[in-house]
């Protein structure tokens, strides 16, 4: 039997579409040489700078998701034989790591506990081993959207400094850009990249990395195969406003309205909303009596929250009983933590209400599927801190 009104979308991504969003892609194609497509280029282009917090990288856009990005910053950077550290905490982590692997790059892992940050005395000192300078670059997941804990990229940096180590750094923000606070320039990251369907609030689709003049200078004498994810012949066509294969016009219109809405609001307030919103969910949380899979409260995600769930209840059967209750979308457990965790998902085009309403369907489904949850507890417990913050 169908249910009445919007399903509710909890998922750390894809994201809501914001009406506005849709409306942009809704207007006629146009044509990919064209002066009109080489200004709307330009416009994306400038404004993703700024939402990197940029001026110096420069930025690539594919066709494609956030693990097409992956790759596209593996192949461009290294060669086949080159040594990583690669900085394991969850499982898309553990999926970069893999995929560096399968392009034929030596990956020394870090593993790091599910629930833990990447702890940066530890990668200084597996650095500073490093003595011949092996190590070509240093893999990171700034927010592991696994187990909902964001790592310090500055960390990272400050470690790489104080080992005076010259590897690149090269950092996943799929599920961080335009929602958590990242800085490109400041933190001299040389590869960020990204997909457009969790901040950016649009359909899967865009690859977008942030690359940086150290980078591009190492991607002149890399050796990974590369034709369709050489960002070369993308750079070079981007100057005039073109692109060497045909562009995903349409999600470019978006993301045009995505970069307006964003900045009409201003990125710090985007950050402060994103922190509101997880610190609520977090109250709520605790009010269930249940626990946050994120060790340390420095590292808690402020997009999306990991859930333990109790002792003798599998949180896939929970997640297909939200589901089947109130259509609502919540995450699943990935990797070790499969069916031991639902994860709810607060970034993007959200705000109070949609997240006060989300907060009492998972409490509703909790209690309707037997976890011993007092009604009104969580919820309560997020209102008045979005009050007490207002």
């Amino acid at each position: 039997m169908p249910i009445s009104g919007r399903p509710f979308l909890q998922i750390p991504g894809p994201t809501l579409i914001p009406e506005r969003i849709v409306r942009a892609m809704a207007q006629p194609i146009i044509d990919h040489r064209g002066a009109k497509f080489a200004a709307l280029v330009r416009e994306v282009l400038d404004g993703l700078k700024g939402i990197f917090q940029t001026r110096t990288g420069q930025i690539v856009i594919y066709p494609a998701s956030g693990t097409g990005a992956w790759e596209a910053c593996l192949v461009n950077a290294l060669s086949p034989g080159d040594r990583v550290l690669s900085c394991v905490n969850g499982h898309f982590s553990h999926l970069f790591a893999r995929t560096a692997n399968s392009l034929g790059i030596e990956v020394d892992r870090l593993e790091v506990p599910y629930g833990a940050g990447v702890p940066a005395d530890q990668v200084e000192a597996r650095l500073r081993a490093d003595t011949t300078r092996q190590i070509r670059a240093i893999l990171v997941v700034h927010n592991e959207t696994s187990t909902g804990v964001a790592s310090s990229v500055a960390g990272v940096r400050e470690a790489m400094n104080r080992a005076r180590h010259p590897g690149l750094l090269l950092v996943d923000v799929v599920s961080s850009l335009a929602s958590i606070d990242f800085r490109f320039d400041e933190w001299r990251v040389d590869v960020a990249l990204t997909g457009a369907q969790k901040g950016l609030m649009l359909p899967p689709g865009l690859a977008i990395l942030a690359v940086s003049e150290k980078a591009l200078r190492a991607s002149l004498a890399a050796k990974c195969p590369r034709a369709f994810w050489d960002w070369g012949p993308v750079l070079e066509r981007n100057q005039r406003g073109e692109f060497p294969y045909t562009p995903a016009t349409l999600l470019l219109f978006g993301l045009k309205e995505s970069l307006a809405i964003l900045n009409e609001e201003g990125l710090p307030q985007v950050f402060r909303r994103h922190a509101r919103l997880a610190e609520a969910t977090r109250r709520a949380v605790s009010a269930w009596g249940l626990r946050l899979l994120a060790q340390n409260a420095d590292e808690y995600s402020n997009t999306v929250t990991a859930v333990v769930m109790p002792d003798g209840f599998d949180s896939d059967a929970y997640i297909a009983h939200a589901n089947q209750r109130l259509d609502m979308s919540l995450g699943v457990g990935l990797g070790q933590v499969k069916g031991k965790i639902f994860r709810i998902g607060h970034l993007g085009s959200l705000n109070e209400l949609e997240l006060l309403g989300g907060l009492a369907g998972v409490e509703m489904t909790l209690k309707t599927f037997g976890v011993n949850v007092t009604l009104g507890a969580g919820l309560a417990a997020a209102q008045h801190y979005l009050l007490e913050t207002a």
